[in-house]
């Protein structure tokens, strides 16, 4: 029997996104590491980080030039794999914003 022919394989991981707002008190990431360094090595090491970053300005854009507000509250992502949406939440235990009690938006990224 294959490694790959055994019942007890490893789940499938989805893909989520964290989408950091700036509502907590005080603003994480805006002075120094403020805990970043230490989340994102955690994510790491347990396999979990695919990356991120913090958010700067922009503009958005459309076909019939209407003006729209960017999102400004949105200051930062981070996109980790998690074997359910219950995990990825368990995920957020060290995460700067999180903990200083802000808001992190989970979504899906689902794969096409």
């Amino acid at each position: 029997m294959k490694p790959s022919d055994s019942p007890e394989m490893a789940p499938e991981m989805i893909d989520f996104i964290f989408l950091m707002h700036n509502d907590s008190a005080p603003a994480a990431g805006e002075s120094g590491d403020d805990g970043w360094g230490a989340y994102i090595q955690k994510l790491k090491a347990m396999g979990r980080f695919d990356g991120g970053s913090s958010i700067g300005g922009g503009v958005c854009v459309n076909q019939a030039g209407t003006r729209v507000e960017v999102s400004a509250h949105i200051v930062g992502f981070i996109t980790v794999k998690a074997e359910s949406l219950q995990e990825a939440r368990e995920l957020l235990i060290g995460n700067p914003v999180y903990e200083a009690g802000g808001t992190v938006e989970i979504r899906e990224l689902p794969r096409t």
